[in-house]
């Protein structure tokens, strides 16, 4: 069977996003703007090379992109990500947010 260029690309997105650190991170820069690794560790708890190494894998999925501040890696959300695939993030990232706001709801 032969996989297409957006099967191939999909795949690659959900692979990345299998991660719970890396969804968190996305979380994060999905609001907007654009993020240093020390801003992701800080609200991460991670370390630098902890964060690094994810977010390397989620800009070679196409996911964000980066640019480099002096010392700083900036991270941002990629601005040519196609609409499908925006939607699938847009999609997974909610439903974490709202996963998490019932299990806040249950320990109240």
């Amino acid at each position: 069977m032969r996989v297409s260029k957006y099967d191939a690309g999909m795949q690659e997105l959900l692979t990345a996003l299998a991660d719970p650190t890396r969804r968190a991170a996305l979380a994060i820069i999905w609001s907007g703007g654009e993020h240093c690794v020390c801003d992701l560790m800080a609200a991460l708890g991670a370390t630098q090379s902890r964060v690094s190494r994810h977010m390397r894998i989620l800009r070679q999925a196409g996911i964000v992109t980066d640019r480099r501040d002096a010392q700083w890696v900036r991270y941002r959300r990629n601005p040519q990500l196609t609409g499908d695939f925006v939607a699938v993030i847009d999609a997974i990232l909610t439903a974490e947010a709202n996963a998490a706001a019932r299990v806040q709801e249950e320990t109240i």
